[in-house]
């Protein structure tokens, strides 16, 4: 509602400057982080440099065709919206803010296990195509109700996160005293003087919580319900009973490794997200972006790739695509949006994507996402 212009921004670190000025501390540290020395967060990135676009010339499109389809969906860009945790930490608008984003530009948005707004709310919210995001906790019976909320409230599907058997060391959080929601001591007070904005929205609205998971445990109880609950056991046969409680579209997310990726084939998943959790788990694991060659070339064109980690600009989405990818997805560029300037920052955040993703088209001389190929590409 109140903080930096977010009609200023231009691109992807502009929305992050802004949301740094506009959020505490401890939120904005707990978008941005990753995990130990923050090397794979750095590289995620940078990895994008690795790589140069080929483009053609004198080749007459002005109009690019930027749709394509997943898991047999028709979507208008060749990205979706990674999922990602307790979203009205960032902006009392929360999962609301990206849900809308990813209708306005008609593309898939993931809600996650962890989110601070119900299952519920954002199913009936949008009429476009929405994904589930799981984590596997040790109560099966909590994953089974879950899964069969997703179905009544219309998610199409399973979207399974396994590259957190336990959460990675993020040191920035207990850094600053980060949990969910917010427990208050000097340091966020003194912190939240300099986020005045943030502040009174904690302030004057409702509770934030996993809205999926509790309304009413403590900040302290519900961190240990997490850290006791997630299933470092879960394994290969596990996943084949998941997929045949969900009986749905499935995506794996977190995959790193062509073994990993066939025997998800195998498994009978539909896609595959190429993943590291944005830097968040296993520091020094590889960057996405370099992965898509191995995997795609090991897994057969009826397995479809979806590449997270490090998308900043139009033309890291096109270096992603000429590699094999058939779409990709991101979080922290919208999440930047949201801490900044709550919906409409998101829905800003991912429009500027969008829009690069039209012009670098046109400078590379494409007419169709579906013509992007190895030939536009080359490693330096």
């Amino acid at each position: 509602m109140f903080g930096p212009d977010i009609k200023k921004c231009l691109n992807v670190e502009d929305f992050r400057d802004a949301a740094r000025r506009r959020a505490h501390k401890m939120v904005f540290d707990y978008i941005d982080g990753g995990s130990d020395d923050e090397k794979t967060l750095a590289q995620n990135t940078a990895a994008f440099d690795n790589y140069e676009l080929l483009y053609k010339v004198l080749t007459g499109y002005d109009s690019p065709d930027t749709s394509t389809t997943l898991l047999g969906e028709k979507i208008d860009v060749p990205f979706i919206l990674s999922p990602s945790a307790g979203n009205r930490l960032f902006h009392t608008d929360g999962e609301r803010g990206p849900a809308l984003a990813a209708h306005e530009v008609g593309t898939v948005y993931s809600l996650a296990t962890l989110g601070s707004r119900t299952i519920e709310e954002i199913g009936a919210l949008t009429e476009g195509p929405k994904w589930f995001q799981l984590y596997v906790w040790k109560d099966r019976g909590l994953v089974k109700e879950m899964l069969d909320r997703a179905k009544a409230a219309g998610f199409t599907a399973m979207f399974l996160t396994v590259d957190m058997p336990i959460t990675g060391s993020r040191e920035r959080d207990p850094k600053n005293g980060f949990t969910i929601p917010p427990k208050i001591g000097p340091k966020q007070i003194w912190e939240g003087m300099k986020a005045p904005w943030w502040v009174l929205d904690y302030l004057f609205r409702p509770a934030i919580t996993y809205a999926n998971l509790s309304t009413t445990t403590s900040a302290v109880s519900l961190n240990k319900f997490i850290e006791d609950q997630m299933d470092a056991s879960f394994d290969w046969k596990d996943a084949e009973w998941l997929l045949g409680e969900w009986n749905g579209p499935s995506i794996l997310k977190g995959v790193v490794r062509t073994d990993d990726a066939v025997r998800a084939e195998q498994t009978g998943f539909n896609a595959i997200s190429i993943s590291n959790h944005g830097g968040r788990q296993l520091d020094t694991s590889p960057a996405p972006i370099s992965c898509i060659e191995p995997i795609r070339e090991a897994v057969s064109d009826k397995t479809e790739l979806i590449v997270d980690g490090g998308i900043r600009r139009g033309t890291d989405v096109l270096k992603a695509l000429a590699l094999g990818a058939n779409a990709v997805s991101f979080a922290r560029p919208y999440l930047y949006g949201l801490a900044a300037g709550g919906e409409a920052g998101a829905i800003r955040a991912v429009e500027l994507i969008r829009d690069a993703i039209i012009r670098d088209m046109i400078l590379l001389g494409v007419h169709s996402v579906k013509d992007i190929d190895r030939s536009f590409i080359r490693k330096k």
